[in-house]
């Protein structure tokens, strides 16, 4: 890794809880005195109804390093689904950060040179369920970030392995014709 994050792009998926609970993140990561900064200074100051940009926090008042904006993919428009993601989901992320950088992923010398974008995917579905495990929902956006982070900064899935593979990947939600055909 050289010393300058210009940008690293990263994405996972963890699945597996109850229903809504998946987590889908996409993240950018890069030193703030660059086009990241200018990036995350616009997403913070341009709050769009619906898509509120938000720190992501371990607790009100306890940001964490480096510094990371969380962005819903989601049209945010009930109370319910406010609550879990501005809470169970805000703190996952804080969370799978802080794992980054304990990992190693991210070096703890640059916690303060660098900001990171995530793209939150929280399924709709989860204010609708009326027995919400909360720690699972936790756990899986924790992990999620984590892995999100970790792709980014060792560039994978690298180039070589995905000319191998294409043809062998098939997008999960990919609908082909009835005759096979696209």
């Amino acid at each position: 890794m050289s010393d300058k994050i210009f940008m690293r792009v990263g994405e996972a998926l963890v699945a597996g809880g109850p229903p809504g609970t998946a987590a889908e993140p996409e993240v950018i990561i890069g030193e703030m005195d660059g086009p990241m900064g200018t990036a995350f200074g616009t997403l913070l100051g341009d709050q769009v109804k619906g898509h509120s940009r938000v720190l992501a926090i371990l607790n009100t008042d306890i940001m964490v390093r480096p510094a990371t904006i969380m962005v819903s993919k989601v049209t945010v428009k009930n109370e319910r689904y406010t609550n879990i993601l501005m809470g169970t989901v805000q703190a996952a992320i804080a969370n799978g950060v802080l794992d980054a950088v304990r990992n190693g992923d991210i070096p703890k010398e640059k916690a303060n040179d660098l900001g990171i974008i995530v793209s939150v995917w929280l399924n709709p579905i989860v204010a609708e369920q009326d027995n919400l495990d909360h720690k699972i929902l936790f756990d899986i956006h924790r992990k999620a970030t984590a892995n999100a982070i970790h792709k980014a900064m060792s560039n994978k899935p690298d180039i070589d392995w995905l000319l191998e593979n294409q043809e062998k990947i098939v997008h999960k939600y990919f609908q082909m014709g009835l005759d096979g055909k696209i």
